[in-house]
């Protein structure tokens, strides 16, 4: 399954001045709090709890480090290597999120040994021989998984590759191959790229965690595909969402809180829009975090959350925060501290930080740098959020509120043949030497080959270009006009090899057809029942020739009964040209787009 972190994260890991983690010597601060050894080359963290044992195995390495046409290949590492696990009486799973995947285990001693070396067994040995029927599977769970309602934001912010492949689906469970898979295992599944924590006062005995060796891989450098910031977005009806990137610091984990609280008091307490406004902070690398707010609305309501929703981060950006709310929040986070078995309660975040290369501080240390935030601190984080902020609206837009609109079209064109909709005049396909290009009325969209992230293939001659940069360009040979069997062998030729991701053949009825245009069928000539070559007039048009026939005699007869020598005929016919000129431009038009296509 794929899911987020959800394990405690003291951000008094982000204070600057301490040494990066390189090893497990560096981790002296949680002396006689958490233990530290290495098991077969590979960092264990351990602290004892009361009861059953729990034990994740960190692997630095997620959906952020593939590619749009190589995604999901993590997830098919994780699935495969659970297959031969089988039932078991403890609890165990798996988890691929965007820059680590980790398995997890409950359960008696025993249990946890066998699955931590069950799990480095199939990993030296993937059953390879199941990997088309864990794609389906993955397939399946995917057609099943409900889009969250910032599931859109990802890609806006960093587009088709690195943390924004968490908005796609899975492209590679179609086209990965055995080959693939196994070298994604032995490269980034390796004793030096992980690490283990377990809750327990010792490691257990009879550990065999083999794995090849490697190195650490460090969490893959962001993207972006937003040119300016603040930007919107228009999103689903009902739900309004922020998120901003945030470097990793105890004052900004506490703003999210300050936010989250600002945001329910505005909108629910005092307003009554919202049933559920929230904000989250979540670690995306060892050096930065995002932070997401959220507000639901009725249809009724949506542009009053809206309005309300922007106030909040304006004032919080003005610096008008209460000590009260500051207060509030330390003091929730200090209570974390106040947990029985501390040192298990952070193994998780301790252990990912490790594997990321992030800061770690003792609660002592932690603590004091939560005494010392200030109002100031978290006015600076706030400014620095609406900055690098990207907000979603289920409304008409956010220009009033300072945001720009996200790009909708690419800043150019490409040249090439040219191959008109069948359905649409306004619309054109360019298939060029460089890229392929969509001309739409409100601008262009154009994917570029040597910047393309994936490219869907069908029997049909079907292809889906998708950029880097997150634009998309549908190529339906039934949709264009000219869109011939070569011209496409021409696009496959250009478009590097890695990119290219063959889906099955549709269905006769999934393959687009443009939409009918009607046409008139004779009767009583032959009793064939041919269609006829030509279109039928819409009753519009009709009319429309009818005004210009009887706008013309009106024009003969004026010029006949009132010319003179004050008003010549010329002088009439001029007054006459501009509404006659609109006229027949109107008639020529509707008599375009009402012609049979070429071909």
């Amino acid at each position: 399954m794929t899911t987020h972190d959800a394990t405690m994260r003291p951000e008094a890991a982000d204070l600057t001045g301490l040494p990066r983690l390189t090893d497990l010597t560096e981790l002296t601060a949680l002396d006689g709090l958490v233990a530290h050894t290495t098991v077969q080359g590979i960092p264990v963290l351990h602290a004892p709890r009361p009861g059953d044992i729990t034990a994740g195995l960190f692997f630095r390495v997620g959906r952020a480090d593939e590619t749009l046409a190589t995604s999901g290949v993590t997830h098919l590492v994780e699935h495969l290597a659970l297959h031969r696990l089988g039932m078991s009486d403890g609890h165990y799973n798996g988890a691929t999120a965007n820059t680590y995947t980790l398995f997890h285990v409950t359960g008696g001693e025993h249990e946890v040994v066998a699955y931590l070396n069950d799990v480095c067994a199939a990993l030296r040995d993937l059953p390879l021989e199941r990997l088309e029927t864990e794609k389906e599977i993955l397939r399946t769970e995917a057609a099943g998984r409900a889009n969250g309602v910032n599931s859109q934001m990802p890609l806006w912010r960093y587009g088709a590759q690195g943390y924004g492949l968490s908005s796609y689906d899975e492209l590679g469970t179609w086209g990965l191959t055995a080959e693939q898979v196994g070298d994604w295992a032995g490269t980034r599944f390796t004793r030096d790229n992980a690490v283990l924590w377990i809750t327990g006062d010792r490691v257990p005995d009879g550990l065999d965690l083999t794995l090849p060796t490697g190195h650490r891989i460090p969490a893959p450098a962001a993207s972006s595909a937003l040119p300016v910031t603040p930007a919107y977005i228009r999103g689903d009806d009902g739900h309004v969402v922020f998120n901003s990137v945030l470097r990793r610091s105890t004052s900004a984990a506490v703003f999210a809180d300050v936010l989250g609280r600002a945001l329910f008091q505005d909108l629910r307490h005092e307003g009554g829009y919202s049933y559920t406004a929230e904000a989250d902070y979540s670690p995306r690398d060892a050096d930065f975090a995002t932070l997401t707010a959220y507000a639901d609305a009725l249809p009724k309501k949506q542009a009053a959350v809206v309005g309300g929703f922007v106030d909040t981060l304006a004032r919080l950006r003005a610096g008008r925060i209460e000590q009260a709310e500051l207060d509030s929040a330390r003091g929730k986070m200090l209570k974390r501290y106040d947990t029985p078995g501390l040192g298990a309660a952070l193994l998780p975040s301790y252990a990912l930080s490790l594997l990321l290369g992030h800061r770690i501080l003792s609660p002592e240390q932690h603590m004091a740098e939560l005494r010392a935030v200030t109002v100031a601190d978290l006015r600076e984080v706030a400014r620095e959020a609406w900055d690098g902020g990207l907000l979603q609206v289920p409304t008409r837009g956010a220009d009033w509120a300072g945001f720009a609109p996200a790009p909708q079209y690419s800043s150019s064109a490409l040249t090439g043949t040219r191959h008109p909709s069948l359905e649409d005049d306004g619309v054109t396909l360019v298939i060029g030497a460089e890229g392929v290009s969509l001309l739409l009325p409100g601008g262009p969209v154009t994917v570029r080959y040597d910047a393309c992230a994936a490219m869907t293939t069908r029997p049909d001659g079907s292809r889906v270009l998708t950029g880097l940069d997150g634009f998309r360009v549908a190529v339906e040979p039934t949709l264009f006009e000219g869109v011939t069997a070569e011209r496409i062998a021409a696009l496959d030729a250009a478009v590097p090899t890695a990119a290219v991701v063959p889906l099955p053949a549709r269905e006769p009825e999934q393959i687009p057809q443009p939409r009918k245009r009607e046409t008139t069928v004779p009767t009583g000539q032959g009793g064939d029942g041919r269609k006829a070559a030509f279109r039928r007039w819409p009753v519009g048009l009709v009319l429309m020739v009818a005004l210009d026939v009887l706008f013309g005699l009106g024009l003969l007869f004026a010029v006949v009964r009132l010319s003179d020598e004050t008003h010549p005929a010329w002088s009439i016919l001029a007054r006459a040209v501009l509404p006659a000129a609109v006229l027949i431009r109107y008639t020529l038009r509707a008599y375009r787009r009402a012609k049979l296509p070429r071909g």
